[in-house]
């Protein structure tokens, strides 16, 4: 299974290093869409990452699909607060793991 990466060229660097090399670079919210549909129907993909503020700005419907993907995961990571890992890990296991 691969990892993909798929925001700015920014976002994507760092993966890059690391030696991610399914990287995926879009230049307008359309593409994005295309891009993340795409990888959704990829079994060769087992995660990807996607900027958690480009995650927000993609309509709702498509928001969902990618939520309730399991293989692939889609996973938005970022600097802003978000709990949709938070959720993911609670869904998938049941239990909340940042609670107190």
């Amino acid at each position: 299974m691969e990892i993909a990466v798929v925001g700015t060229q920014a976002f994507t660097l760092g993966f890059q290093l690391a030696g991610i090399t399914k990287i995926m670079n879009p230049q307008n919210e359309e593409e994005m869409q295309a891009d993340l549909q795409q990888l959704l129907n990829d079994k060769e993909v087992g995660i990807v990452v996607i900027d958690s503020s480009d995650l927000l700005g993609l309509p709702e419907r498509l928001r969902n699909q990618l939520s309730d993907s399991i293989s692939p995961t889609f996973l938005g990571i970022g600097t802003e607060q978000d709990n949709t890992l938070r959720e993911q890990i609670k869904s998938a296991i049941g239990v909340d793991l940042w609670k107190k």
